[in-house]
């Protein structure tokens, strides 16, 4: 048989075919899990609001409003981490570290991140950054370094809760992300001085 011959197919099963492929476009999921924010646009530079108040910055330290949506089937809980992957530490930077989300939220507040304030759902933990406290801590990178990158990260969980508290670090916090993580949705800002 040619080749030709071979991809010769009668017209209905070039019909069959073209339908098969349709339909199976159309079984692609329609949305991604997103994550968008008032305070913060992907790649733009962070605000002052949003900037560490010590360390030698003047910022506000005010964590910001966060919303998501599209989570996938079988979410029970969300995470939200706040990373400098920048800084000159050998291991980048927690700035912020929230977990045990009820899989309802699909919002955090501008200042949830101050754990005075009680804008976080019951429930929620915010473990140890690398401040040294749990909350929100903003940007503050070295005088004369190029602008870090501040990757904002929802993380949607397949367990109900991670066996931590607040004394955790950010690293067995990140280890248990990974383990539990079903989707992550990011938000990337830049911050220098």
């Amino acid at each position: 048989m040619a080749i030709a011959d071979r991809w010769s197919f009668p017209m209905h099963n070039r019909s069959a075919l073209l339908l098969a492929s349709i339909l199976a476009m159309g079984a692609a999921p329609a949305t991604a899990f997103e994550l968008t924010s008032p305070d913060i646009k992907d790649g733009a530079p962070l605000g002052e609001r949003h900037v560490f108040a010590g360390f030698g910055c003047t910022g506000e330290n005010l964590s910001p409003a966060l919303a998501w949506k599209d989570a996938p089937a079988g979410t029970r809980s969300f995470a939200v981490t706040a990373y400098d992957p920048d800084a000159p530490t050998g291991s980048g930077w927690w700035h912020w570290i929230v977990f045990n989300l009820p899989a309802a939220t699909l919002r955090l507040s501008a200042g949830a991140g101050n754990p005075d304030t009680g804008l976080l759902p019951a429930g929620a933990l915010q473990s140890r950054t690398d401040f040294g406290t749990p909350g929100y801590g903003g940007a503050c990178p070295p005088v004369g370094d190029t602008p870090h990158r501040y990757v904002f990260t929802v993380h949607a969980l397949k367990t109900d809760s991670l066996p931590l508290d607040a004394n955790a670090s950010g690293a067995m916090v990140g280890f248990l992300l990974n383990a539990n993580r079903l989707e992550k949705a990011t938000l990337t800002a830049r911050y220098g001085r």
